[in-house]
């Protein structure tokens, strides 16, 4: 189901810490660095990271998801049909998969040392699933000037710092803000009557979130929240409970009704559970900030639904015709899923009993890692046979109206460092007895419970204020 691997995905990808200061102009790509490191004549070194799942499982609780565990499967079938197919101008990929575990910073970090300065030299990094964040993207990129396609995403300074290196496929966070306030607003649940708080994470990138872009927005609406703080770091759970617990009670206290949350995954749950212990139930403004939307359709019907059904939100991604092959099945996958599904169904037709092995996910990690793969193979062959790290920079900011997964379009730019363009907004459905307007699977076994309903269709971000 959809929403089980979604959450799968932000568990086993949390954000971690950032330390990053006010936004700086971005580095143009012609003053990227000209270096041809993990480049031969013959081949191309490519980093791969995937989360160490069999490490983490028991403690985070997600072993036997089939799709998610299949990760280096994927990536070596997306990359060896681009070398079977000539590779990146004579160039075969070489892929270095590794493994490692997120919840080890020090780790993480020697990693990004090995891949940017020792062994294995790395020329770019891939992340298919989002869970290279933070301060570990601006270690290879704005440390190492080391190209980097990733899908975690937070505002706008941590690209302009990481620039002309780092290139999100998930939306800029600082656009997705601006569209929740503009259709918060429009909408009547942000301004007039509204009691409006945010819990934000005290992790840097959510301070940043905060205090530069929501707040300015807000401000301009003549908005002024009530703002609680919660522990967001993975290593603090104690202290993330207990604030949980507390600013749900002081905004309810304080007769709030209408929420934004602005923080990771794992500060979200606890959040919910106290709202659900508490019995308050604002109307929360859901995004794509740390995948708050996406998240919840898998926490419904069980364990939130009464935190969660009927809730809406800003979203860059499509779900409508997801995890169906069938063209007529609601749309179907838009044709960059398409694409990626039919090279999976065709090294694995079969469907082994017991899953579904199929379908993939729009917003899965099959998909994602096609999406992160050939993304980079469309740049990289735009450079020439010249291939340097400013002329793959170079190229992908001429790379625009690209068929993503995640998102319909993917459009970058020499100073737009995140694909998504446009977005829509979605209402969290629990589909019984089933709707018709529900955007949801067709043929899933079992059957698909939750869904949600576009009632904003797709738009582009509103321009920088």
């Amino acid at each position: 189901m959809l929403g089980a691997m979604t959450v799968v995905a932000a568990a086993a990808g949390l954000a971690f810490p950032a330390s990053s200061g006010a936004a700086q102009a971005p580095i143009p790509v012609t003053r990227a660095s000209t270096s041809t490191r993990g480049v031969t004549s013959t081949s191309i070194n490519v980093v791969f990271p995937v989360v160490n799942l069999q490490a983490l499982s028991s403690e985070l609780g997600f072993a036997g998801d089939v799709e998610y565990t299949e990760q280096a499967k994927a990536i070596t079938l997306f990359v060896s049909q681009i070398n079977q197919s000539g590779g990146i101008n004579g160039r075969k990929i070489k892929p270095i998969i590794s493994y490692f575990d997120p919840t080890n910073e020090s780790s993480m970090r020697a990693l990004c040392k090995d891949w940017t300065e020792g062994s294995p030299a790395a020329f770019a990094v891939l992340d298919g699933v989002g869970d290279r964040s933070g301060d570990n993207e601006l270690c290879l990129t704005q440390e190492g000037h080391t190209p980097f396609l990733g899908q975690w995403t937070t505002v706008s300074n941590w690209t302009q710092e990481g620039s002309p290196y780092l290139w999100w496929t998930g939306p800029d966070d600082a656009s997705i803000l601006q569209a929740v306030v503009q259709w918060g607003h429009g909408t009547g649940l942000l301004g007039a009557h509204r009691k409006v708080g945010i819990i934000a994470g005290d992790r840097a990138s959510d301070q940043l979130a905060l205090t530069q872009y929501l707040l300015p927005d807000l401000k301009r609406i003549g908005v002024q929240p009530v703002v609680e703080t919660i522990a967001a770091e993975p290593s603090e759970t104690a202290a993330t409970s207990s604030d949980a617990s507390l600013d749900v009670e002081k905004l309810r206290a304080a007769g709030v009704d209408s929420l934004i949350p602005l923080m990771p995954f794992n500060a979200f749950l606890p959040v919910l559970e106290a709202q659900s212990q508490q019995q308050y139930f604002p109307r929360l403004l859901l995004s794509d900030y740390e995948d708050s939307i996406e998240t919840s359709l898998g926490l419904i019907p069980v364990p939130f639904e009464k935190a969660l059904n009927g809730q809406e939100g800003v979203t860059t991604e499509t779900l409508g015709g997801i995890d169906d092959t069938r063209p007529e099945a609601q749309g179907g996958y838009d044709p960059g899923v398409r694409a990626c599904w039919a090279t999976w169904h065709k090294a694995y037709p079969q469907i082994p009993k017991g899953n579904m092995n199929d379908f993939i996910e729009e917003q899965g990690p099959v998909q994602g890692w096609c999406q992160e793969i050939r993304l980079f193979a469309r740049a990289a062959v735009m450079a020439g046979k010249d291939l340097n790290r400013r002329t793959f920079v170079e190229a992908m900011s001429r790379v625009n109206n690209y068929p993503g997964g995640s998102s319909p379009i993917l459009s970058f730019g020499p100073a737009k460092f995140a694909g998504p363009s446009e977005y829509q907004v979605v209402r969290l459905h629990v589909n019984k007895p089933p709707s018709s307007q529900c955007r949801t699977p067709l043929g899933t076994l079992p059957p698909q419970v939750v869904c949600w309903h576009q009632v904003q269709s797709w738009k582009p971000f509103p321009k920088s204020a």
